[in-house]
């Protein structure tokens, strides 16, 4: 008599999983997920890079279901899949690249909040199912049809945690300002997904602080690592303030984009300062359009205001969290998408 398929150890033993174990997709399960979008099932969404997989909905439905998804976080899924396969999101340099960055989603607007997509406390953390398991699936899209496995495809020496997941909303119960969707055009009642290329959040930590100015010098300063490759190439970053940071500038009267803008004009080092570690090449310099013996230069850690991306997040407490981008060749995009 044949013994029983565990079906936890048949998926593990298996490249389809994360190293997690990932709910069976019986045909059930999955015409159940799919109960959470209007889209036809065949419709194509696109190629999934480096394999160039077709992927369609019920693909994505698949995994999402495989992830822990809800049939209510398809749409998010589904959305932020037609986000990272646009071209000038370079999904496929970063499946390949030595480095450890992944596409992190900010998700704005009613159903992100209704689906309980956390923004507060431990939002980039363990806890959070809609959190954790919407960018699951989009990992596990990205290893099962895009061929992004460790030693194969993709050459990521360390990787980093946010390669599990990356996914979280804004805190809008406590942020002083506008949505980064609100302040990119689109309307508060509009369902938004921004995904941007970065690594893992580095915490700036500041309870002393009691004024703005002092406040955006420290958290600048944690945006221009030398080893990142922000000094180097026109990217992306994101900074996550907390309520209480964001609130200490706003009670000083600054807007968000006052304060996207003071931090953009803060984050530089000089050149010289750049030189003493990290990625400085004299090429690279040159390629900027700067003379690489000209050490009183000031370089930015990000060169257009625009690619700096402030969100307001995390539950309250005198911390600002600071995602270093990837190189040119990955731009932020930005969507609304349909439920």
């Amino acid at each position: 008599m044949q013994a029983a398929i565990d079906e936890f150890q048949f998926f593990l033993e298996k490249e389809w999983s994360d190293g997690f174990p990932v709910v069976t997709p019986t045909e059930e399960r999955v015409q159940w997920m799919l109960t959470g979008t209007r889209c036809d099932p065949e419709e194509v969404i696109g190629d999934v890079p480096p394999a160039g997989e077709v992927m369609n909905v019920r693909d994505v439905a698949i995994h999402a279901l495989m992830a822990g998804c809800k049939p209510e976080y398809l749409p998010v899924v589904i959305g932020a899949m037609r986000l990272i396969l646009r071209e000038d999101f370079n999904m496929g340099g970063v499946q390949c690249t030595m480095h450890g960055v992944a596409p992190l989603m900010v998700v704005n607007g009613p159903h992100a909040a209704k689906i309980g997509l956390n923004g507060s406390n431990g939002c980039f953390g363990p806890g959070f199912r809609a959190n954790a398991t919407i960018g699951r699936a989009v990992r596990l899209l990205l290893m099962n049809l895009g061929a992004g496995l460790a030693g194969k495809a993709s050459a990521t020496v360390f990787a980093s945690p946010i390669r599990y997941t990356a996914c979280l909303a804004e805190n809008t119960a406590h942020t002083p300002w506008e949505t980064l969707a609100v302040s990119r055009g689109y309307a508060p009642e509009e369902n938004v997904i921004a995904c941007a290329m970065v690594e893992s959040p580095r915490l700036h930590f500041d309870d002393v602080s009691t004024e703005p100015e002092r406040l955006l010098r420290g958290i600048a300063d944690s945006m221009t690592s030398t080893g990142s490759w922000n000094m180097w190439f026109n990217s992306d970053v994101v900074v996550a303030m907390t309520p209480q940071h964001a609130g200490l500038c706003a009670d000083a009267g600054m807007s968000r984009s006052e304060v996207q803008k003071r931090l953009w004009e803060l984050a530089e080092r000089p050149q010289g300062n750049l030189k003493r570690g990290g990625n400085w090449r004299p090429e690279r310099a040159r390629a900027m359009g700067l003379d690489p013996d000209d050490d009183e230069q000031p370089i930015k850690a990000v060169k257009d205001v625009n690619r700096l991306h402030l969100i307001v997040a995390g539950g309250l407490g005198p911390i600002t969290a600071v995602c270093h981008g990837w190189n040119e060749s990955s731009h932020a995009v930005h969507g609304a998408y349909d439920i």
